[in-house]
């Protein structure tokens, strides 16, 4: 028997984790202390470098401000009958009557205007008739929210939430629909990012499912890495590319070392591998063989970048040549240099191997898919071998193991195919003090020296990390603790108010410098809660 859909109804947003925005439009609305803000969406851009106005304020006949009575997707709702409103994704309209607005441009200059019917306020200008566009806003939204999957009753609050918040980070990136992380500072496509949004719109818009990969598939590089990010003006792929911000923090955080690699010669910058994984996904939500047939070349070729690109000790085992390139950029495991191999890497090249063999057997290749089968069992066993020291899974740094003990460290479990007694020994791990808690997994153990609750990946909790653990939780035949795993990030994010980038695993709240409207966190949010038992491959 299916959950019942979500009670329909708007997500109510409050102007300052939740702007007022539109799919597809760059345009935020947000609450300031003098007035509403509209400010324009930029790729490594803060919002105060590009406000268009700020300070507005609508007053009645007899000067008095009609405060904001309602903020919902649609609308922007004034006391008075007055409301601001999207007539398309790059136009902003104030409508109403009998009162005034005003408002500051960026140089100071104070603007205002007596309203009497629908005003373009950013944007191109054109002649608008409010009642039709609200009436197109809601029937936008509407149908928006008529495609969210059923949940659970108690997550249909948090579920809205996150379906909007995926609509609203959808942008024109690079000639297809990307979704990107955050309006608020991360306006581009994100190689990880776009795996794990391709996870949840699945369920929904598998086309635009798969245009989140094909934005990185279209952008491969000649030696077949995928960038790290995709954005308005290019691409980010090595070093040369990185602001400079970025490089002076790094150097910061592990040492002149990087400063000086990054100086000397491009290094390559990417995300972990999990493309495979995620068009598989895509592919058993609604099947598409020419679409699999398109991108298995590419993926091969992704694939074997690691072992040809970032394997520099030539051991079998590839290895992060950057911090950017882990998706965790200010882990302590990045405190003991610039290049690290923490057996997350290695995990996810093992899943890889098993997707790619899944696509074989779907586009008719039974050889190719016998070799990519072998070749992740071969994988697996070297792992295991090589790095598991009979308590734990090391992570190298400069060839020295690492002594913090992160999340990392559990996730030879998503592999599915470790030995019974290491397989049982990294469940009893996570299921110990050092991991479990009312709020797991912490990304650094709650016992390590290393450990920082509301740190970026030194102990926030982040819904990828648990996402990863719950399905490997399953496919290595721990279905109860994957459960209870779901069950628990599930209620996190339900209580915590918001779908924020990580929490504090301590108290459930989003951590100080987490940003707010996350993408990845409301798309693995939905999936958690759409498929309870999903993924059991």
């Amino acid at each position: 028997m299916s959950a019942p859909r979500p009670p329909a109804g708007p997500v109510e947003l409050d102007l300052v984790e939740r702007p007022f925005t539109e799919r597809g439009s760059r345009l935020l609305v947000t609450a300031g202390p003098d007035g509403l803000r509209v400010a324009r969406a930029e790729y490594e851009t803060p919002l105060a470098a590009t406000t268009e106005l700020t300070a507005l304020v609508v007053r009645d006949p007899a000067g008095r401000p009609l405060p904001v009575v309602r903020a919902t997707p649609a609308e922007v709702a004034f006391a008075g009958g007055v409301s601001l409103l999207f007539a398309d994704h790059e136009t902003l309209v104030l409508a109403g009557r009998d009162a005034r607005a005003s408002w500051r441009l960026p140089d100071g200059t104070e603007r205002t205007l007596a309203l009497d019917g629908c005003h373009v306020l950013a944007g191109p200008p054109g002649t608008w008739s409010a009642p039709a566009v609200r009436a197109a806003a809601e029937a936008r939204w509407t149908a928006w929210f008529d495609r969210l999957p059923p949940v659970r009753a108690d997550l249909a609050e948090r579920a809205r939430m996150a379906w909007w918040t995926l609509a609203v980070n959808l942008l024109p990136i690079a000639g297809r629909e990307g979704l990107v992380p955050s309006k608020y500072g991360y306006v581009g496509v994100w190689n990880w990012d776009a795996l794990f949004h391709a996870v949840a719109l699945r369920h929904a818009f598998p086309a635009l499912a798969r245009d989140q990969i094909l934005l990185l598939l279209d952008h491969q590089l000649p030696d077949g890495r995928l960038p790290d990010v995709v954005h308005d003006r290019g691409v980010l792929a090595d070093t040369t590319d990185l602001p400079r911000a970025d490089h002076e923090r790094l150097a910061g955080h592990v040492g002149s070392a990087n400063g000086a690699r990054a100086s000397r010669a491009p290094v390559p910058v990417t995300k972990p591998p999990l493309a495979a994984w995620a068009v598989w996904k895509v592919h058993e939500s609604d099947p598409d063989v020419p679409f699999l047939a398109a991108v298995y070349p590419r993926l091969v070729r992704a694939h074997a970048w690691w072992f040809a690109g970032s394997d520099p000790d030539g051991d079998g085992l590839p290895e992060y040549l950057h911090p950017y390139s882990s998706g965790l950029d200010d882990s302590p495991v990045w405190d003991y240099g610039p290049r690290a191999e923490p057996p997350d890497l290695n995990s996810y090249l093992v899943v890889e191997a098993d997707r790619l063999a899944d696509i074989a057997h779907a586009l008719g290749r039974p050889a190719d898919a016998a070799r990519w089968r072998s070749r992740a069992a071969a994988h697996a066993g070297l792992l295991v071998a090589r790095r598991w020291d009979g308590t734990r899974f090391t992570t190298l740094s400069a060839g020295a193991p690492v002594p913090v003990r992160t999340a990392l460290d559990l996730m030879p479990l998503f592999t599915g195919r470790l030995p019974a007694e290491v397989a049982g020994a990294l469940e009893r791990t996570l299921r110990s003090p050092a991991y479990w808690g009312e709020r797991p997994v912490p990304t650094v153990a709650f016992d390590d020296p290393a450990f920082d609750p509301d740190t970026m990946w030194r102990g926030p909790v982040w819904l990828n990390i648990n996402h990863l653990l719950v399905e490997g939780l399953r496919r290595s035949g721990f279905p109860d603790t994957a459960d209870e795993l779901r069950d628990r990030t599930l209620a996190m994010v339900r209580d915590a108010g918001g779908l924020y980038e990580y929490w504090n695993p301590l108290t459930g709240a989003r951590a100080p410098r987490a940003t707010s409207g996350f993408g990845w966190s409301a798309a693995l949010f939905l999936d958690l809660a759409i498929r309870p038992t999903a993924d059991r491959r």
